[in-house]
């Protein structure tokens, strides 16, 4: 069985474990209807994938590589939605990551370590202003605070908490929101990120 997102073949590398791959294509089909923002993928691999080491999803030299152990479709949505997003900063990655973006993130993380303080635990400095992916930093929100405690914590202040980790998460945690969720809500706790994701939907139609 051959199965496409547009021109974008899916291959199917081991059964999901409930997720309809006909019902995701038609899916991604529908939230991308131009495949312009599409543009960076060659192919999609789904399942159980040596790439993917203990993430649900990744991107990496023009193929999106999606855990097969999803239920839903729209959690591989979620996976696939968030993956382009990455993808896209191969082209408007200079565009995306300008100053106020930074800014505006590092506004965030500073307000998040201060609320982390506030409720006791101990907060590295140093991490706090570092915008790049940390796994230190990633495992002090995982392990030492929790992401349900973090949820409630970054309530308002990051559209989801896996995007205080870093800013390219920042950002593309960002996207996934405004494609799957809402945007308006994006532009509610984001602004800059919303007008830097405005940008590049315009860039591409």
């Amino acid at each position: 069985m051959e199965y496409y997102i547009h021109h974008i073949p899916v291959f199917l590398l081991a059964p999901t474990e409930g997720a309809s791959i006909p019902d995701f294509c038609s899916a991604a089909e529908g939230l991308f209807n131009s495949p312009e923002l599409l543009s960076q993928v060659d192919v999609v691999y789904v399942g159980n994938l040596r790439e993917l080491g203990d993430r649900n999803a990744t991107y990496a030299n023009g193929g999106i590589y999606i855990t097969n152990q999803e239920k839903t479709v729209e959690d591989m949505l979620e996976n696939f939605v968030h993956e382009v997003a990455h993808s896209l900063e191969d082209v408007y990655g200079p565009e995306i990551y300008t100053e106020n973006l930074i800014n505006e993130f590092k506004a965030k993380r500073h307000r998040l370590c201060e609320i982390l303080k506030a409720h006791g635990y101990s907060v590295s400095e140093p991490l706090c202003t570092f915008t790049e992916y940390s796994r230190a930093f990633d495992e002090f929100l995982s392990n030492e605070v929790g992401y349900p405690t973090l949820l409630s914590l970054t309530m308002g202040l990051f559209v989801s908490p896996y995007g205080a980790t870093s800013i390219q998460e920042y950002y593309a945690n960002g996207f996934e929101k405004y494609y799957l969720e809402d945007p308006m809500y994006v532009r509610k706790i984001s602004p800059v990120l919303y007008e830097k994701i405005e940008g590049i939907i315009n860039d591409a139609a």
